[in-house]
């Protein structure tokens, strides 16, 4: 054994660069707006320069706290996960759930700073005058969930639980539950969830054995929920079946759950246990007992799935976000190692083998930024009355949901590869990135199910890829500064792609083929959007070269025994690793070499 070094020794040590100061350093203190060119670009195109001038300081003060503040709490949170009390101390049934003092600190920023919940409901959330477009609000979560995840589902549920009260419940309940949750006093405010998981009825929705029966003019609901995240929440969403109701989900109704009556007594409903999850561990998730639990019915009676369905597509849009947020988080960390760790005399990023590993993670990444943003400016578009806008919206929000959830996995992955040894180490981010990935393709539908609902639904009965194909097109005319020959080639992609998700909707022998087609469309629809974004005034251009590495990995013949690498990708990694403003000029010959 070596005899162990003196005080004086250490010091030598780090002198010469061989104590701690050889460990890279993560992303701790950044500010992750600030140090994304991508969103920063893109907000200014996506965003009205009024909308963009009066928000940025609150995507300033985010960024700051991501990469702060709230990643410290969000790192305590995830090593001290909430605990459910089943009884009070008399023996009573008043379960409860304990969260660690950081998980609360985190809601405070959430649910009272910023008004996640609320920001596109009302005026008020930041100072503005109006409900916030949905680009702003999808960007404020890109922000949030790099330093936390699990927080995002109450946010986003409840933000979504909102949107179904008030489209559909009566007058009378409205005025009961939307100051509630509308409000950002935590005395006043009154949280959302969505209860939908059963034993039996997971993605297949129709198996669902809840039951409702009106007694005494008052909705009761027995059953057994499986999975339910924020298992304590105010008010939950469900769907049951009323007594006498047709079978499948015809006869699904739409009911709200409220956690309390109205004189102050528990509900007669459960939280039997919580889950110990792989990820998400900051958040609460359970199975719920209802017990004849009072519920109030929302909507129509025999539209229940199509309603619930409203609050599934946001959540979906909103994981799709999540997604790209946790892909820019390993981006971040992996560009924070790669600079800052020596190997063999050279930082890591000098390495050929290394930078393209970085580009296989920087790539997905940037697709997925610009297709959230552009499916955000859709939904405002819609919102304002665009039926072009909704039928776009109607398959980018699965085909986000889909592909930027599966990118997410190998992402997080190769980012704790960049890290090495201690990428695998609880005491860093990596772990938690690469546990938190993996929810992404289960909650609200797993990839075949998204695929299928892209394919089956999305292509075959709505014909959403038509409003999809026409809008890109016109993107393909309008990017007249980049190379003709490129967006020729693009067009020919988005012609095909099309045109095989239109055959594999048709022939349902090729149901297998559903998330080949369906990251087809994905690929081609983010490629034909960076190389648009990187031709507008102003922009950064090394957009364009993402587009084209798309082109060439995602969508073109690869021979696996020909070397994968070219000069035009060399020349690319180069700009693309730069820090200085790219122009288009800088790069029209990368696209056609």
């Amino acid at each position: 054994m070596h005899a162990p070094l003196s005080h004086q020794s250490f010091a030598d040590a780090e002198t010469k660069g061989r104590g701690p100061d050889r460990i890279a350093p993560d992303c701790a203190g950044q500010n992750f707006y600030a140090v994304d060119r991508g969103l920063r670009d893109l907000l200014r195109l996506y965003l009205q320069p009024e909308d963009f001038r009066r928000l940025e300081p609150h995507f300033h003060r985010l960024g700051e706290l991501a990469g702060g503040r709230l990643d410290e709490l969000a790192r305590v949170a995830d090593k001290h996960p909430p605990v459910l009390n089943a009884r009070d101390r008399f023996g009573r049934d008043e379960d409860w759930i304990d969260y660690h003092s950081s998980y609360r600190d985190m809601e405070k920023i959430a649910f009272a700073d910023f008004q996640f919940h609320a920001m596109s409901h009302r005026s008020g959330a930041l100072g503005m005058d109006r409900p916030l477009p949905a680009v702003a609000k999808y960007a404020l979560q890109y922000l949030f969930v790099q330093a936390e995840f699990g927080l995002m589902c109450p946010i986003s549920v409840t933000d979504t639980s909102i949107h179904l009260i008030r489209k559909f419940a009566s007058a009378e309940l409205k005025d009961y539950l939307l100051p509630k949750m509308l409000s950002a006093d935590p005395a006043v405010q009154w949280k959302g969830t969505q209860f939908m998981t059963e034993r039996a009825g997971g993605s297949d929705v129709g198996a669902i054995e809840t039951t409702a029966r009106c007694e005494d003019g008052v909705w009761r609901l027995y059953g057994d929920k499986w999975f339910c995240s924020h298992a304590d929440a105010d008010i939950a969403l469900l769907l049951a079946r009323p007594e006498g109701a047709a079978s499948g989900t015809r006869g699904l109704a739409l009911f709200a759950l409220p956690r309390r009556l109205k004189d102050g007594r528990r509900n007669a409903y459960r939280i039997a246990r919580l889950k110990d999850k792989l990820g998400t561990r900051s958040m609460a998730s359970g199975e719920i007992l209802l017990e004849g639990a009072v519920a109030y019915l929302v909507g129509d009676i025999d539209r229940g799935l199509k309603q619930m369905m409203e609050q599934v597509n946001l959540s979906r849009l909103s994981h799709g976000v999540r997604a790209a947020a946790m892909m820019r988080r390993c981006v971040n960390e992996a560009m924070a190692c790669a600079h800052g760790r020596m190997a063999f005399g050279k930082t890591i990023i000098e390495f050929p083998l290394l930078r393209r590993q970085l580009l296989k993670i920087a790539l997905p990444s940037e697709q997925s930024l610009s297709m959230f943003l552009f499916a955000a400016s859709a939904m405002d578009r819609a919102n304002a009355g665009s039926k072009e806008a909704e039928n776009a919206l109607r398959i980018l929000t699965p085909l986000l949901k889909f592909r930027a959830c599966r990118d997410n996995v190998p992402v997080a992955t190769g980012a704790m590869e960049v890290r090495g040894g201690n990428g695998y180490i609880e005491e860093w981010v990596n772990p938690r990135l690469i546990r938190d990935a993996h929810i992404g393709v289960l909650w609200e539908g797993t990839s075949n199910i998204n695929a299928l609902d892209i394919v089956s639904r999305a292509v075959g009965k709505s014909r959403a890829h038509r409003a999809l194909g026409t809008a890109l097109t016109k993107l393909l005319d309008n990017a007249t500064g980049v190379p003709a020959s490129f967006r020729d080639r693009l067009r020919l992609a988005l012609d095909r792609s099309l045109a095989f998700a239109e055959r594999v909707a048709a022939e349902p022998s090729l149901e297998a083929s559903a998330r080949q087609a369906a990251s087809s469309l994905y690929h081609v629809a983010s490629a034909i959007l960076m190389m648009w974004e990187a031709s507008r005034p102003g922009s950064d251009a090394r957009r364009a070269l993402y587009a084209r590495l798309v082109l060439e990995h995602r969508l073109s013949a690869q021979d696996p025994l020909e070397p994968q690498a070219g000069g035009w990708e060399d020349a690319a990694a180069e700009i693309i690793f730069s820090e200085r403003q790219v122009g288009i000029a800088d790069v029209a010959g990368l696209l056609v070499a």
